[in-house]
C-alpha cells in the first residue's frame, strides 16, 4: 500500500482540516479524537509519513511513544484516569496490535480462545521473526 497524503491525518497535519490539539512539535501532533470512544480519547500521530508501525523509522517510533508517554502522563494529571479506571485489565505495560476489521472486532477478554488455533499463529509470527 502506498501512503496516500490526503489522508485526513495528513491534512490535519498540513492544517487543511481542523484538530483540537493538545500537543505539538516538530516531530508529532496529539490531538482530541473527534468521534471518541471515552473521554479524553487523544490521537497522538509522527509527522512522519507512515501507513503503519513498521513503516515507521526506528527514530521516529522512539519519539513518538516517548509523546504518547507525556501526553498520557497529562491525561493522567488532568482527567484522574489510568490504569484499572480507564480498562486495563492487566497490570503490567501491553500495547494491542489488533490484525482484524473492527467489523470482526470480538469484545476483549469475552471468553477464552481456542488453544491450538492461538498457538499455529504464534508459529507463523515467530517464523516471520
Amino acid at each position: 500500500m502506498t501512503y496516500d497524503d490526503q489522508n485526513i491525518f495528513a491534512r490535519i497535519l498540513r492544517g487543511e482540516l481542523p484538530a483540537i490539539k493538545v500537543y505539538e512539535d516538530d516531530q508529532v501532533l496529539a490531538f482530541m479524537d473527534i468521534m471518541p470512544q471515552a473521554d479524553g480519547h487523544t490521537l497522538v500521530v509522527p509527522k512522519t509519513p507512515a501507513i503503519t508501525l513498521m513503516d515507521l523509522p526506528p527514530e521516529a517510533a522512539a519519539y513518538t511513544i516517548q509523546i504518547v508517554q507525556k501526553v498520557a502522563k497529562a491525561i493522567e494529571k488532568g482527567l484522574g484516569v489510568s490504569g484499572a479506571a480507564a480498562g486495563q485489565t492487566v497490570p503490567h505495560i501491553h500495547f494491542h496490535l489488533v490484525p482484524t476489521s473492527l467489523h470482526n472486532l470480538g469484545k476483549h477478554a469475552a471468553q477464552m480462545g481456542d488453544q491450538e488455533k492461538i498457538k499455529a499463529l504464534a508459529e507463523k509470527i515467530k517464523a516471520a521473526l
